[in-house]
């Protein structure tokens, strides 16, 4: 008997909040704020299906890490619930999902779904060589709204990119923060980050600095595609948000750094998109 309740917790659905709404915001921008419903919900299928393919390979990837680690105990793959086997071929379904839905959307997506896939296949086995895997982890969710705006143009513009960079900047730092609180344990199994390589308070100094420069690119992009002043109230939003996240978390106290934290980031997603979408009516 299939788990179905398992597998959604073994790929934290509720985290697509940090990569489905930017990828709805390519989409809008693409369309110059008026995106057809076919090509939402095919992109919304395909993002989808996409990181649950990778977060089922990630988590299986690093069931031997996980094994070890106390705040990973309760994982579905970890306690057993979901074999080797079941995460195996639930990631074969999902790759085909996403294979189908990418199908329907703009013929060039099919061609260029290799080099989007790459990041999220890539960085389950970065944090074995490099502390920067926070990055090709960014890079992954970056190609939400790059998929969004192509599936709806077949287009790469320098919105696109400057809109893809703040992405990627947004979750490497906010991801290099979270992950500091496992420093000695990663340290112990051989395994990297930012805090491993440059210390928690460097790591920590590296995530501001990100975050400046990502809201500093989602403002560039308000500016260069000439969108409204709810826009700019949206970015407002995401960089309180991040200013809050900062203040809250320390590299000496990681005391707030619980599902709440994590889940908090979602504002900044959902804050910029609805902006964005409300920016071409009002």
């Amino acid at each position: 008997m299939i788990d179905i309740k398992a597998h959604i917790n073994n790929v934290a659905l509720h985290h697509t909040i940090f990569d489905l709404p930017f990828a709805f915001m390519g989409a809008v921008l693409a369309a110059k704020g008026q995106p057809s419903m076919h090509d939402l919900i095919w992109i919304a299928l395909a993002i989808t299906t996409g990181r649950a393919a990778a977060l089922a390979l990630d988590n299986l990837a690093d069931l031997k890490f996980d094994s070890q680690q106390p705040r990973m105990s309760q994982r579905a793959m970890v306690t057993g619930k979901i074999s080797k086997l079941e995460a195996k071929v639930f990631i074969a379904v999902c790759l085909l999902l996403m294979v189908l839905s990418v199908m329907q959307l703009h013929p060039i997506c099919i061609y260029l779904l290799p080099v989007a896939a790459l990041p999220f296949l890539i960085y389950p086995f970065t944090k074995r060589f490099t502390g920067w895997c926070h990055l090709v982890l960014g890079i992954a969710i970056a190609m939400a709204p790059a998929g969004g705006w192509v599936g709806v143009s077949g287009q790469i513009t320098s919105p696109m990119v400057l809109l893809c960079t703040a992405v990627a900047l947004w979750i490497c730092g906010f991801d290099a923060m979270y992950g500091a609180q496992d420093e000695e344990f990663d340290k112990s199994q051989g395994l990297h980050s930012l805090a491993v390589s440059y210390g928690a308070p460097n790591a920590f100094k590296l995530a501001s600095a990100m975050h400046v420069i990502c809201i500093a690119c989602f403002f560039t992009v308000g500016i260069m595609l000439s969108l409204g002043q709810i826009y700019f109230i949206g970015v407002g939003i995401a960089a309180g948000t991040l200013v809050y996240q900062h203040r809250i978390v320390s590299p000496t106290d990681f005391s707030q750094v619980t599902q709440a934290y994590f889940m908090r980031n979602g504002i900044v997603s959902v804050a910029i998109f609805i902006c964005t979408w409300l920016s071409f009516f009002l």
